[in-house]
């Protein structure tokens, strides 16, 4: 593999290459670093990456063999415009560049829920879902995001990881607390000591969502006005509603508000018991940068699939 390097500005956009500070540390030197193979880059975090047991990554989209508007893409989610072969290889090519190709990938099928599996053995198929855990070595969990918070946690000191997808519907219903909670649990995890980083996502600078979402948001947390770029339910007064003179019930739907997943997760986080010093959060927008990231949000069904993945490396 590769050196490490930091990753540079690109103008005109948020950069890639920016200094990633941790969002808890805004003046910290820990930075996201890119580890380029083969023409295949991928996102870590030091901190992560110093552990010497441990394998992760975050995938972005250059690299690969799926064809998209006349690039070559790593697509690691099966598409109904790309191949299950390609999708395969890209996979395989994105285990070779992180050295995890002796590592039993384990992904899910994602339903946007808090459902959470515990595994100890590679499971024989596919499960449904949108986090595991483990403590066993050879298994690399991942989840799959195209716009929603790829989160992974590890606990230095138990050995213990998880792999966390959270939309706005995992976020509502904690899953990434859940997902701790599911370590404390399995594996005697102090909340205290575990590391999460949270990956490329949509930023609070893209994701609209209705006002009907705030609403449920507001119902779950009281410090669910900060995660919004204007926090509004849809059942304000309009003060000037007569002079558009149309009756009640006929007036237009409110706005959409702007939601900061990233933020509400880091939040759940800090809630749960992590310090903030042990949280890193990219703040590269999976919307803003299509040249690096895949975006549902902006590409509808021909967006490919990123993927974030952490594993236990065999012993011997």
């Amino acid at each position: 593999m590769a050196p490490t390097k930091s990753l540079k500005p690109k103008r005109k956009l948020a950069p890639v290459g920016q200094t990633f500070l941790s969002v808890s540390s805004p003046r910290s030197n820990r930075k996201w670093v890119e580890r380029k193979s083969c023409g295949i880059r991928i996102l870590q975090v030091p901190a992560l990456a110093k552990i010497p047991w441990l394998i992760h990554g975050f995938s972005t989209k250059p690299g690969g063999v799926s064809n998209q508007d006349s690039q070559k893409v790593l697509n690691l989610g099966f598409t109904e415009w790309d191949t299950k072969d390609n999708v395969l290889e890209n996979r395989h090519l994105f285990q070779s560049a992180l050295g995890a190709s002796g590592l039993k990938l384990t992904p899910l099928k994602q339903i946007h829920s808090d459902v959470i599996h515990v595994f100890d053995t590679p499971p024989t198929e596919t499960c449904q879902g949108d986090a595991s855990i483990t403590n066993r070595s050879g298994l690399l969990l991942s989840v799959q995001t195209a716009d929603c918070v790829p989160i992974l946690l590890v606990d230095p000191k138990k050995r213990a990881i998880a792999a966390v997808h959270a939309g706005w519907r995992g976020t509502l219903a904690r899953i990434v607390v859940k997902a701790i909670g599911q370590m404390q649990m399995q594996f005697k995890s102090n909340p205290g000591d575990i590391l999460a980083a949270i990956g490329p996502s949509i930023g609070g600078c893209c994701y609209e969502v209705g006002t009907e979402v705030a609403t449920q948001f507001l119902s779950q947390f009281a410090d669910a006005p900060q995660w919004f770029d204007e926090f509004r339910t849809g059942d304000e007064p309009n003060p000037v509603q007569w002079l558009n003179m149309m009756p009640p019930g006929h007036q237009p739907p409110p706005k959409n508000v702007l939601l900061d997943l990233r933020k509400a997760n880091r939040a759940q986080l800090l809630g749960a018991g992590l310090p903030a010093a042990n949280i890193f959060v990219s703040d590269l927008c999976t919307a803003c940068r299509r040249d690096l990231l895949f975006s549902y949000r902006k590409e509808g069904p021909q967006s490919g699939r990123l993927m974030s993945v952490i594993g236990i490396r065999p012993q011997g």
